[in-house]
């Protein structure tokens, strides 16, 4: 069973394998991270570790029974404890099967229960369709319009969910088992 795991050093060959095989997956419906996103990925990771270590983002990766990555959730640009906003991409071969949803649900019970947040952003643009309906079913609903710098040149909506009832998924399910976060 997939687990939800926070990001530490030692993930690191398992996102930029993730990174490199879903890389044109990925490029059609975001912004492309560039060659020197993969030419650096060392420093950057780094630099991602420090983030999370300074409490302003926390990372989490989606991490099947052979140690590979399936996906990455993170919160990003965390305000004094309050708001954060989201961002995810699972790999090509699991899209399409609700692992997308049923993580950032999780995610969502995270935030709240470990992070203290209470509320969360996300922006997707309006090309990507699958983007905006794991939103939907996560529970977040359109705020408005995200101004292209915000998706990489793209135009496209934000949206918004209240964590206050994060412990519930928006259906009233509890939690997946599989989504359990491991440290």
């Amino acid at each position: 069973m997939p687990e939800l795991r926070r990001l530490h050093a030692g993930h690191a060959p398992a996102v930029l394998a993730f990174e490199v095989a879903n890389r044109a997956y990925f490029a059609a419906s975001i912004s492309d991270r560039g060659d020197d996103y993969f030419d650096q990925f060392t420093a950057r990771y780094d630099d991602l570790l420090a983030e999370q270590e300074a409490g302003v983002c926390a990372f989490y990766v989606l991490v099947a029974e052979d140690g590979s990555v399936l996906g990455r959730f993170n919160l990003y640009d965390i305000v004094e404890g309050r708001t954060a906003d989201l961002g995810y991409r699972v790999a090509q071969h699991v899209a399409g099967q609700g692992v997308a949803t049923a993580t950032v649900e999780e995610l969502c019970r995270l935030a709240a229960t470990r992070h203290g947040l209470r509320t969360l952003r996300a922006a997707t643009s309006h090309e990507n369709t699958a983007s905006q309906k794991v939103l939907a079913k996560a529970g977040f609903t359109p705020t408005g319009p995200a101004h292209p710098t915000d998706l990489g040149g793209k135009q496209g909506t934000w949206y918004q969910r209240d964590l206050r009832a994060a412990t519930l998924t928006p259906a009233g399910r509890e939690a997946v088992p599989w989504a359990a976060d491991t440290v």
